[in-house]
């Protein structure tokens, strides 16, 4: 009966192929004979990469029958125990028998619904086939689980919120032209993007209250589920206060003893060490991404206060209630988030406080290679020369001069000290290749 349930599964995904889906800029590989595993935030399109893998797949020759899709979240599949899994392959097998396993290329979707599943997919690798894609919800799928469970196996390609040229892309409009109506229409978008969500569903639905129900939906399952399920946090009252205190304090250095007194003055009940776990769970469920103050002694950088950048503007704008002056705090969250989605995974990125302030210093291996600001308007003297004036302390302290601002419209290089810095506008500086 079980098989039955199975076979029509895999055979109505592979009527669905090609897919209907929209391209990312992030593309996972299809012949690197690895477990893939796609970690990354509740609702960014974690599937739908493996749709994209499929379709590429397929484009280049893979007949579609070699393809194994099943997702375990189909409540007759539920009551699986981990033994039981053979049954997925032999189904296979049983609907394709000329078709060698070792040719297929199979993706597990929500498998983690099944206790144990990893020694099944382990077996499966080592002994059948090495095309395995797997993806899930972070409620029991956290990214540094993974690598544990998989014993070093996979290859990760974590994902995030559409990128402004795949926010671009979801709304039809033309990234590439040199014509200034397009320009004038990418400054708009950019400021959209800037405040509004760049979850998939979310970009795609035009009602801004199902906009809003979404987003709010996507928080509560971040924090009821990916967080107090997971790590069996009872105290969920005080968690979302604690979570909009970090969401409000974005850009800032946060103090998580500052947050106890605050908290504890609130006449609520939590202990200094739970709020500590609970800055690591609210970064291991990718709501949050913090970095360190920069520094040359590693004593002194663990010992910094950390700046939090939440995973989405949207879903910050959501849960807050939004004011006029978030627009630059929205900007540096902005650039973060693209600094974070395209740096590799030697390189470092903190900020700068000495007298001055500087947002942004991006590490490679040991060297400093670019100091960046984000502010939204340079139009002001005072915040004109504490812009420039904390990436200049930045360039001597970190011995880097490739510098860089990054505002609202301002575009144009400024000579200061021997040394140049290049002011570019956000919507452009989002769309180069960083």
């Amino acid at each position: 009966m079980r098989k039955d349930v199975i076979k029509s599964l895999i055979a109505l995904k592979q009527s669905e192929i090609p897919f209907d889906v929209i391209e990312r800029d992030i593309k996972l590989p299809t012949d690197r004979k690895k477990i893939i595993t796609i970690p990354g935030v509740h609702r960014c399109g974690k599937s739908t990469l493996m749709e994209i893998a499929i379709n590429t797949l397929v484009q280049s020759g893979v007949p579609r029958e070699n393809i194994l899709w099943l997702g375990f979240d189909d409540e007759r599949l539920k009551s699986m125990a981990s033994e039981e899994l053979d049954e997925v392959i032999a189904s296979y097998m049983e609907m394709f028998p000329d078709i060698p396993i070792k040719d297929v290329h199979i993706f597990f979707d929500e498998i983690q619904l099944i206790k144990d599943w990893e020694y099944f997919v382990l077996r499966v690798y080592k002994s059948y086939c090495k095309n395995i894609y797997v993806c899930g919800s972070n409620a029991t799928m956290l990214s540094t689980e993974l690598k544990s469970a998989l014993r070093g196996y996979p290859l990760e390609y974590e994902t995030y919120p559409l990128s402004f040229n795949e926010y671009c892309r979801f709304k039809g409009i033309n990234t590439n032209s040199y014509l200034e109506q397009d320009r004038a229409r990418l400054r708009t978008a950019f400021e959209m993007y800037n405040q509004e969500s760049a979850f998939p569903e979310v970009v795609l639905t035009l009602s801004k209250s199902e906009q809003l129900k979404l987003l709010q939906g996507y928080f509560d399952t971040m924090l009821l589920k990916d967080l107090a399920e997971h790590y069996k946090v009872s105290n969920t009252s005080v968690v979302r206060y604690f979570v909009k205190r970090i969401m409000s304090n974005l850009t800032k250095p946060t103090s998580i003893n500052a947050l106890y007194k605050d908290i504890k003055s609130q006449g609520l009940k939590v202990g200094k060490d739970d709020l500590y776990l609970w800055a690591n769970y609210i970064c291991d469920i990718f709501l949050f991404v913090r970095i360190p103050r920069y520094s040359r002694s590693l004593m002194k950088e663990q010992n910094s206060l950390d700046k939090y950048y939440c995973i989405d503007n949207g879903l910050r704008g959501a849960v807050l209630i939004p004011h006029s002056s978030d627009n630059g705090k929205n900007l540096e969250n902005t650039v973060f988030m693209q600094l974070n989605r395209t740096k590799l995974s030697s390189d470092k990125i903190s900020y700068y406080q000495g007298a001055g302030e500087c947002d942004f210093v991006f590490q490679r291996n040991d060297s400093v290679i670019q100091l960046i600001q984000a502010t939204w308007d340079m139009t002001g003297e005072n915040t004109r020369e504490r812009e420039i004036g904390g990436i200049l302390e930045a360039s001597l302290a970190t011995r880097c001069d490739n510098l860089f601002i990054v505002a609202k419209d301002e575009e144009s290089v400024i000579t200061r000290e021997g040394k140049q810095i290049n002011v570019i506008p956000a919507w452009k500086w989002l769309l180069q290749d960083n």
